[in-house]
């Protein structure tokens, strides 16, 4: 695929060979001095040395911060804005799944912003707290997942509550992209598949929001398309470019149509990560299918456009059989490409229900669900899905 440049909602370069021009975006700035931010897994795997010897090359003196872990907590964040400072940093280039660059962005916003982390949070009105004063970022994604290189949004599990929350601001939006698909091959299996399903699952749940918004609708159910077409393809074969990169967009179209916030799926999918340490791109894999069924009376229209969009031929049926259709297309393809049908499968266990469903209701995803959710709803879904 040939390299191309576009601007929705921030500066993206796109194509196999992006990360070459690494120095020439740089170049648009004026910095001092660079904070890298990623994960061990990325530095182990060899990714960093990509843009390491970019900047090398390029006489730019930068510096590592590799401490986040898989599902982000405020130390991270908190630690990598003391090397920021520490350092002398003044611009941040946030590399890896959605983990990386979540913190990247949140090291952004903690080193001109004083508050404690949750004072910016969504639940507490934060946005309207964060200034324009953020150094500029970055972003270079190496999953196919989050979108969170395009979101204006990052989530961390704050230390007081143990639960995860999102802190939301246009500030917070990265000024480029390098969305390079070559940087995505050596992705295992299993992460591919999840974080894929990561991507399907913002797709879904923003088209079956409540929130009005019919650019993002249209810009979900080509994500939707696009998972289709491609996950599946990049899982049995991660060298295939071609699905890499629809992946890749894929992933962003979510980022993009969750403007339209999302659904019961997330609410469910948080807990599990703190409370039972799961890829949350994996635990929405497993919970996606049991909340499609669960909205299925509340949106079946909506479920008939997902079925539509995986290009299943509808006509003559009824609105309920083409809704059943778009949840029988979803758990099919999370069979195919491995993903666990049971929670039980990655030992979340009945004795936690009862804390998974009291954090799920205090998650804010399922106030735009189709359906109003109770926290009997949330004990049910858990239980089903285990």
């Amino acid at each position: 695929m040939n390299p191309s440049v576009f601007s929705f909602p921030n500066k993206i370069v796109f194509g196999n060979g992006t990360i070459n021009t690494l120095s020439e975006q740089l170049s648009a700035f004026s910095l001092r001095k660079i904070l890298l931010v990623t994960d061990e897994g990325i530095r182990e795997a060899g990714l960093t040395d990509e843009v390491t010897k970019r900047l090398e090359s390029a006489q730019i003196d930068y510096a590592v911060f590799d401490g986040v872990h898989g599902n982000p907590i405020e130390a991270d964040v908190l630690d990598g804005a003391e090397i920021f400072q520490k350092e002398g940093c003044d611009f941040v280039i946030g590399m890896g799944g959605g983990s990386p660059m979540d913190v990247a962005k949140l090291i952004c916003l903690k080193v001109t912003h004083e508050l404690p982390l949750e004072t910016y949070s969504n639940l507490h009105g934060g946005s309207e707290k964060i200034t324009s004063n953020l150094p500029s970022m970055l972003a270079i994604p190496t999953t196919a997942g989050t979108g969170s290189e395009v979101g204006r949004g990052a989530v961390v599990t704050l230390k007081s509550v143990n639960r995860k929350t999102l802190v939301f601001s246009p500030h917070l939006l990265p000024k480029v992209v390098i969305a390079d698909p070559k940087l995505t091959v050596g992705l295992p299996r299993k992460l591919t598949a999840a974080t894929g399903m990561d991507a399907l699952t913002h797709n879904i749940e923003s088209y079956l929001s409540t929130v009005y918004h019919p650019i993002c609708d249209a810009i979900a159910l080509g994500g939707i398309r696009l998972v289709a077409q491609n996950l599946h393809r990049a899982v049995e074969n991660g060298g295939d470019l071609e699905a890499r990169g629809g992946m890749m967009i894929a992933a962003m179209m979510g980022a993009i149509a969750f403007q339209k916030e999302l659904g019961v799926a997330h609410s469910l999918a948080h807990p599990l990560s703190t409370v039972a340490g799961l890829h949350h791109g994996l635990a929405n894999a497993i919970v996606l299918p049991y909340t499609m069924k669960f909205n299925r009376e509340a949106a079946p229209n909506r479920l008939r456009d997902v079925a539509t969009s995986f290009d299943v031929n509808v006509n003559g049926l009824s609105l309920e059989e083409a809704a059943q259709l778009a949840i029988h297309q979803v758990t099919q393809l999370c069979e195919d490409i491995g993903i666990p049908a049971r929670l039980r499968e990655v030992n979340v266990t009945e004795e936690m229900i009862p804390a998974l469903a009291k954090a799920a209701m205090e998650d804010a995803c399922h106030l735009t669900n189709p359906r109003p959710c109770t926290e009997q709803d949330m004990i049910d879904l858990y239980r089903q899905a285990i």
